[in-house]
């Protein structure tokens, strides 16, 4: 196959989206495929540009908005003589922004190039969480309680309670998230989130484990269990730093257990219309209550995320998680 693995966008996640893209293009290029990188803010790479990509790491903190590209030129990649029209299949190794929201996805479908991932809808209600939370709990799957901003000290302390989450209500890698301990830290938490989005969740934090499943084809993968260790949440630095957490796959629950939350986990996915693949997030309370928190359309696809770590635990490996994401595109939306 001819792939172009996009990357790059202008969200607060492009080193990230960096990081994924660089080693499925390696992966996808050891199995012989015909692959090219191509950047959203600035279009293809050169072979000298490529050696250096290849390497991509993420920087402990996220980056300053000041240094994400203003504007992308998606729009000229996939115009009738673009380098996107010229490959059998685009693999989005995007995260956030208009390459997660179902932006990226509608120009790609109007152009009639496939692409991994969901499609429009599912890429644009997964990305609003406030939308997601409601059909989680249409589908019967449990959300924690939440509001959204503007809210008061008094409206949070008697519907969501103290500790709880404020963050960004369209974004992802915990970035613009804090955990509110005391009322006299709301509002600068909400204007914290603010930065990263107009809208803001106050959300109740569920003490207990953090527990992610994939979602792939319709077919639940492993569960596996994050156990931070730079902080009490799994956040930026302990998602993306050496060290940042422990990550078990498979993680040492009961079968039944293990059984629910991978039921769980195709049920938020149908809920929302996913496509072919995606990772559901959990908290699992001290009493054994198992509480979806979101929907992640296009997780991070180094071969040591969270997604890939699911899949090999259920006997894929990366480079087969690579190809068969790219094999499904093709399925659901080729010429």
């Amino acid at each position: 196959m001819r792939i172009a693995v996009l990357f790059g966008g202008a969200s607060a996640e492009r080193e990230v989206s960096i990081a994924s893209a660089a080693q499925v293009f390696t992966a996808l290029r050891e199995r012989g495929h015909d692959v090219i990188a191509v950047d959203t803010a600035r279009g293809p790479l050169s072979d000298e540009e490529v050696a250096a990509f290849v390497g991509a790491t993420v920087s402990y903190d996220p980056p300053d908005l000041s240094d994400i590209p203003a504007a992308e030129t998606t729009a000229r990649l996939v115009a009738e003589d673009g380098p996107l029209r010229e490959v059998d299949v685009v693999f989005l190794a995007l995260h956030g922004g208009s390459g997660e929201d179902g932006t990226l996805q509608a120009l790609l479908d109007s152009a009639g190039v496939p692409y991994t991932g969901s499609g429009v809808l599912g890429s644009a209600v997964a990305m609003d969480k406030d939308v997601s939370k409601r059909l989680f709990r249409c589908a019967g799957v449990p959300t924690p309680d939440w509001l959204m901003a503007p809210a008061t000290v008094e409206e949070v302390a008697e519907r969501i309670g103290f500790p709880a989450i404020v963050k960004p209500n369209a974004q992802g890698s915990t970035i613009g998230l804090t955990v509110v301990k005391a009322p006299e830290q709301l509002a600068e938490a909400i204007e914290t989130a603010a930065a990263y989005d107009r809208e803001v969740m106050v959300e109740r934090f569920v003490p207990g484990r953090e527990l992610v499943v994939g979602v792939l084809e319709g077919r639940a993968l492993a569960v596996g269990e994050i156990v931070p260790q730079l902080g009490e949440i799994f956040d930026y630095q302990s998602k993306y730093q050496v060290g940042g957490a422990v990550e078990t796959f498979p993680a040492d629950l009961p079968a039944e257990v293990t059984a629910e939350v991978q039921r769980l986990a195709v049920a938020a996915h149908d809920a929302l219309k996913l496509g072919s693949y995606s990772r559901i997030d959990f908290r699992m309370d001290p009493d054994g209550g198992l509480w979806c928190l979101e929907a992640n359309t296009l997780p991070g696809m180094t071969a040591t995320s969270l997604m890939p770590q699911s899949a090999a635990a259920a006997g894929i490996g990366f480079g087969d998680l690579c190809e068969r994401l790219c094999a499904s595109a093709l399925r659901e939306r080729g010429r």
